[in-house]
């Protein structure tokens, strides 16, 4: 039984990555897919609201990928989110008093800062990552427009944005994040594989079981204008990642790197404000990453074998 306090909930992208585990949290809820809805249309995300006339809308659809992915289609990419975000959020106005809870990302924040970790107030102090522009511009975009509807409608609509997000169901393969695409890279080689850059950029990676398991909770509990960091502490190197990744494979291999294409250098955030939001509310837990990619390993293996 769901533990909301919301009876009717509608998520966008609710066949994707996050959408998928989410599910197995709270399976009550109603899961929009983009094969059966397309939210970049004004009218049919209108007639979708209605329909199901939801008193809270966990808003995850957006359009992304890679580094090399966003790079090649960032015209798409950009185009395809500022239509849903906008869509979804005026939908949701006309609706009446609808709750939107949006997902955000950490890609979003400034290339550089003065200070790490970064806050929830450093998130338009800088220009974001040049390689990923389009995809963090759609997300800042996001949460101006959910500020700009509280502050002029005064609806409950607020954001959240999760570190890199890891675990079971996720993209692997050439055009997805970096995790996804070192897991492939991991199972089908033998002795060496091939990585982009030089493995020193930093990266908070969030399991996604635990995001899950977080979302109904800053449902009810987050409501405010705050672009909520939602990521563990430790900010593990490229390299190290793949080192943990490689030795939880239980494979022997050796990594070569391409020396380009590095990316944002760091981009860590600092989690404290969710902290003190949940600190009365049960805490907040973060599946340590050496556990996390076993996981994660795990069901990919499951997942390749029942596929075959």
């Amino acid at each position: 039984m769901s533990s909301s306090p919301h009876k009717t909930v509608l998520v966008t992208g609710g066949h994707g990555f996050v959408g998928t585990n989410l599910k197995k949290v709270e399976p009550g809820w109603i899961y929009l897919s983009s094969q059966d809805h397309d939210l970049r249309d004004p009218e049919e995300c209108r007639q979708v609201v209605e329909l199901h006339r939801p008193d809270a809308v966990v808003h995850l659809a957006s359009k992304v990928g890679g580094i090399l992915y966003n790079i090649q289609n960032s015209t798409e990419i950009l185009h395809d989110n500022l239509l849903i975000n906008t869509n979804i959020l005026e939908a949701c106005r006309i609706s009446g008093d609808t709750r939107v809870l949006a997902c955000l990302s950490t890609c979003a924040w400034p290339d550089h800062a003065e200070e790490y970790p970064m806050t929830e107030e450093d998130l338009l102090s800088g220009p974001p990552q040049e390689t990923n522009l389009s995809y963090s511009y759609s997300k800042r975009l996001l949460y101006i427009q959910c500020k700009a509807y509280r502050e002029q409608y005064g609806l409950n609509y607020s954001c959240f944005a999760p570190a890199n997000i890891y675990g079971p169901y996720m993209d692997c393969g050439s055009n997805s994040h970096f995790i996804g695409a070192l897991i492939d890279k991991i199972e089908n080689s033998e002795d060496t594989i091939h990585l982009m850059g030089t493995g020193s950029p930093l990266r908070q990676q969030i399991y996604v079981t635990d995001l899950a398991n977080l979302i109904p909770r800053l449902l009810e509990h987050h409501q405010s204008d705050l672009p909520l960091v939602v990521a563990p502490d430790h900010n593990y190197s490229i390299k190290r990642l793949a080192e943990i990744a490689i030795l939880e494979s239980g494979k022997e291999l050796s990594i070569a790197w391409s020396g380009d294409l590095n990316g944002q250098h760091r981009k860590d955030c600092s989690p404290a404000h969710l902290k003190i939001l949940l600190s009365a509310h049960g805490g907040v837990h973060f599946t340590p990453f050496d556990k996390g990619i076993r996981k994660t390993i795990e069901w990919y293996r499951e997942f390749i074998t029942t596929h075959a």
